[in-house]
């Protein structure tokens, strides 16, 4: 095709297409409807699949209702805070001591007739090494604030779990609810007045409620053991570590300790 041809061609296509032409049509009519039909295919039959018999997963956990009763069990039979303490340590009912725990179980620390008990969530890589709850950073803010408040040889410090979750983890229901035996008769054994829970995690376990801990820190609540016959009032918290990222919630938690010493110093009916 030469120049000129070329040429005329591209004009008449740009008048056809200012004319509204938006088709072209063929010599010879093709019915499109006879073109598109085909013949489907028989369908193949299938044969069913064998199904092989299941197996438990190897890295499966031990079954909780019989770890809880285990604890149940070990708990009862503790009659102070060292064989608790030893019960603990020796209990393997937990997960965590085989996933995250590197050295040992950490228990407790502070009075062991403390009118108040402080609940957190579980131990860090610091306590897992030292064998205490709230030593390192975030415990040492705890130590600070409750300096400011007047608590420091009044309390007993644990958390919900007693070994280190993989890469500090949230502690789930499930090994919360293993280790809740032994919090629970750590509490009292203890015989505090009042709990002070830390964080969302510790008050929801204790107080099985689902909101988010910015809506129930400071609101006092009834915490109650699992056979009905303790029952002691609790206030939540927002834990220390949440207070390092976020400095200026420090006043919301520093007026929920005010709160909880007003009324742990409240005089009570016969005093």
């Amino acid at each position: 095709m030469t120049p000129q041809s070329a040429a005329a061609v591209e004009s008449l296509l740009a008048f056809w297409a200012e004319a509204g032409v938006d088709a072209m049509l063929l010599d010879a009519p093709i019915d499109r409807i006879e073109a598109g039909k085909f013949v489907a295919p028989k369908p193949v039959e299938k044969k069913p699949l064998a199904v092989a018999p299941q197996r438990a997963p190897a890295n499966a956990g031990p079954d909780v209702s019989s770890a809880i009763a285990q604890a149940q069990a070990l708990a009862a039979a503790c009659q102070d805070l060292e064989a608790l303490k030893a019960a603990i340590s020796s209990f393997d009912g937990c997960p965590l001591k085989f996933e995250g725990a590197a050295r040992q179980a950490v228990f407790a620390r502070g009075a062991s007739d403390a009118p108040l008990v402080v609940i957190g969530e579980g131990p860090g890589a610091e306590e897992d090494a030292r064998g205490e709850p709230f030593v390192g950073r975030a415990g040492q803010l705890l130590d600070r604030m409750l300096a400011a408040a007047g608590l420091t040889d009044r309390v007993f410090i644990t958390n919900t779990v007693f070994w280190r979750p993989p890469g500090n983890r949230t502690p789930t229901p499930a090994e919360q609810a293993v280790c809740a035996p032994f919090l629970e008769r750590a509490i009292q054994l203890v015989r505090p007045k009042m709990l002070l829970l830390v964080g969302g995690p510790s008050t929801k376990s204790l107080l099985k409620k689902e909101e988010g801990i910015l809506s129930l820190r400071g609101r006092w609540f009834e915490w109650r053991s699992a056979d009905g016959a303790l029952e002691l009032p609790a206030l939540p918290t927002l834990h220390p570590a949440f207070l390092l990222r976020q400095p200026a919630a420090k006043k919301k938690a520093w007026s929920d300790l005010l709160t909880l010493t007003e009324r742990l110093d409240r005089p009570q009916r016969g005093e």
